[in-house]
Parts: structure tokens; C-alpha cells; sequence
């Protein structure tokens, strides 16, 4: 197996902490429910992942007094968030937006892992969400009509899902020939070790999304940075978010894999990046090599560019393994969603069964998605109670 980082930085070591609900006390949780072996009374819904998306569907099913609980994978409150890096601060990030009831933290120089998983948090108590951590669920399936979640030993019932799970614990690495045999590091932005750690050194940025983008610019001027992206990057001084998520959207509709926004939107530099843009280090951008080497990357006609680390930044998958037992997927690989209202954001319930919500999926996959999703997955878990 190649040696590649992409353990998320801050993970727990080993599997979840497995809690008796007949011990734990949370706020939120009126009473606890798992079934091993024996029946009980169900849930009207179960979130997985407290993510935005998550604490947002819980919020609003809280707010229409929908029965439910919320398991999360985490150790401590911030989703994804506080596993990014640490350079990573609030006025890096590409906009957070406010959850319901809470506005989102501003601009400033504090790092983006500690600031919102703090925000996190503060809105799980102040709205007494029914959050239970650490629980990574390993599969969900369907007994007698009735949804079964499966955590280890433990297994709750529900008559309805909202799946609020992202990409972060799914990141994409491709495989190239010779990859086994680099004798250099390699990472992926998942376990992306900081600025310094690169300092004085040959590094290969893989990929031609955003973080590529950001990586390089972070790292031009103090280190060696070849970047490669298998198609041309396309730039653009303008962004409509709107229609980025409509062409997203029209690929889940049509049960194909959500692509990312930066595939159908372009790429743009912001501020923090011009330091890097006058080494020239964009332009000098080449396609994607043909093998990797033991010290470096070759490609077909022969050039060939020494790395002592390659960086990728390629991005991820939907985190619905667990999802695989509904047999959601369509003919084309991916989950069809129903069309939302007049808002594609609000396309959340599974075409082939309607008890499934995903949110922070396809065009929900954004903060501000991902709180639209949130309420539209409570009005569908309602309406299909």
C-alpha cells in the first residue's frame, strides 16, 4: 500500500468511545434509544454528522418537533473544521455562513480550526441539540420498513434519515505507475502539514481546484513548486455561485456524482495568492506526468522533474458508504435527488426512498447549501411522517 498522509489531522486514535445510553447524559437527549436484539420504540428521524448541515437539519427538526438524535464521528464539536490545518485562518477560507439562530464568526487572523469549532460548539448548547459523540456509523439498512443504524455493537432505529456526513473523511488520491516507489512524501490535503513543514524543499502540487491554488500560494516563496492538473486550469475574474450550483445540481438529478464547483466555475486568485502569482509559479503550470520515479515525476516525452514531496491536492468523495446496504446509487454511480423547491439548494431526498435526506451533498455541498438543506430536509422528514 502507497505511503500516502491522509490521516485527518486531530483524528482520534483507534475506533469511537462506545457510551451505554444507560450512563451518558447530554443536553438534548431526553431519553436514549438503541436496539440490540429487542424491540423499541423508534425514532422519528436520526442526523449523521454535526457538521453545518447536520446542526442545521437538527435545528429545524428541533423547531417543527420532529423526535430525533444526531450521531456524530467526532471526538469534540466542529465537523470537518477542526481537522484543517492551522495556516488555514478566517480570512483564508472561501465564506462560512450563519447557521440558523447564530451568526457566523468574521474575518480575522485566528485559526479557521479553533475559531469554528468553538462557534460549533457554542450552538450546540445554546440550542440544546441532541448530539451524541463519538459514533461512527458503519452501515445503514432497512428491517420490516423501519431504518436500522448500525454503530459498532449498537444499532438505532428510525423512521427517517437526514445523511449530513460531507467529503472530509473521503479524500480522492488517483494512482499513477511507479507510485509505490517514491522515496519522497507524499500528502493529501486532508493531512495537509502546514507551511514550514514544506520550507526549502521540492514540492509537486497535484491537482487543479482551489486548495491547489491556495497551497501554492502559501508555499511558492519559500519552497521549489512544480503544479501539475490533468486539464488546463481555467481562470475567471468572475464567479456566479447560482449557476455553479445549478450545473451541480442537474448532475444529481440525474443520478450522476456531484462534480465539484470549481469544475463547472473556473479558478480566480485572491489577495493572498499575488505573492506567489509574481514568481511566475501559475503560468509555469504543466500537464499531468505519465509515471512516478523513485526522486521525482516523468512524462511521456521524457522530461522529467525531481520532488522531494508530492502534495495531493485532489480532492474528495461523498462520505455515503454507509449508505450502500438502501441501495440508493443509480445506473450512473451516483445518488438522484429529487427536485427541490424553487431552490436547488433544497434538493435533499433520495429518488429511490424518500425516507433519505442528504444534505451537504451535491448542491448542497457549502455552508450556506448546507443550511437551506437543513431546513428542507426537516420539511420533507415531516411531510413523510
Amino acid at each position: 500500500m502507497v505511503d500516502i498522509a491522509i490521516r485527518p489531522r486531530c483524528a482520534a486514535a483507534g475506533g469511537p468511545r462506545v457510551h451505554s445510553w444507560a450512563t451518558v447524559s447530554q443536553p438534548g437527549i431526553k431519553r436514549g434509544r438503541t436496539c440490540v436484539g429487542r424491540s423499541v420504540t423508534p425514532f422519528d428521524s436520526l442526523v449523521i454528522g454535526a457538521g453545518q448541515a447536520g446542526l442545521s437539519a437538527s435545528h429545524h427538526l428541533r423547531r417543527l418537533g420532529i423526535d430525533h438524535v444526531v450521531l456524530d464521528a467526532n471526538e469534540h464539536a466542529g465537523g470537518a473544521w477542526q481537522h484543517r490545518w492551522d495556516s488555514l485562518t478566517m480570512a483564508d477560507v472561501h465564506g462560512v455562513a450563519d447557521l440558523p439562530d447564530a451568526a457566523a464568526p468574521g474575518d480575522s487572523h485566528d485559526r479557521a480550526n479553533e475559531v469554528i469549532a468553538r462557534w460549533f460548539d457554542d450552538y450546540e448548547q445554546a440550542h440544546d441539540l441532541p448530539v451524541l459523540r463519538p459514533v461512527r456509523v458503519d452501515r445503514v439498512t432497512d428491517v420490516g420498513g423501519m431504518l436500522h443504524v448500525h454503530a459498532a455493537q449498537r444499532t438505532w432505529v428510525t423512521r427517517t434519515l437526514v445523511n449530513a456526513t460531507g467529503t472530509w473523511t473521503h479524500p480522492f488520491v488517483p494512482t499513477y505507475p511507479g507510485q509505490r516507489d517514491f522515496a519522497g512524501e507524499q500528502w493529501h490535503t486532508v493531512a495537509y502539514p502546514g507551511r514550514e513543514h514544506f520550507r526549502g524543499r521540492r514540492v509537486l502540487v497535484v491537482g487543479g481546484g482551489a486548495s491547489a491554488v491556495q497551497f501554492i500560494g502559501e508555499l511558492a516563496t519559500i519552497a521549489e513548486i512544480t503544479w501539475v492538473t490533468r486539464r488546463p486550469p481555467v481562470w475567471t475574474d468572475e464567479f456566479s455561485g447560482r449557476r455553479a450550483i445549478e450545473l451541480v445540481e442537474e448532475r444529481v438529478r440525474e443520478g450522476r456524482p456531484p462534480a465539484s464547483v470549481v469544475s463547472v466555475t473556473g479558478l480566480s486568485l485572491r489577495p493572498q495568492e499575488m505573492a506567489a502569482a509574481r514568481t511566475g509559479v501559475y503560468e509555469r503550470r504543466r500537464p499531468i506526468f505519465d509515471r512516478i520515479e523513485r526522486d521525482g515525476v516523468r512524462w511521456a516525452d521524457g522530461s522529467f522533474v525531481a520532488a522531494d514531496a508530492i502534495l495531493w491536492a485532489t480532492g474528495f468523495r461523498p462520505a455515503v458508504r454507509h449508505l450502500a446496504p438502501l441501495g440508493l446509487r443509480s445506473q450512473h454511480g451516483g445518488i438522484a435527488l429529487l427536485p427541490g423547491s424553487r431552490d436547488v439548494q433544497t434538493s435533499v431526498t433520495a429518488a429511490l426512498d424518500p425516507r433519505v435526506q442528504l444534505v451537504g451533498y451535491g448542491p448542497s455541498a457549502s455552508t450556506i447549501g448546507g443550511n437551506r438543506a437543513g431546513r428542507a430536509a426537516a420539511l420533507a422528514v415531516r411531510a413523510h411522517l
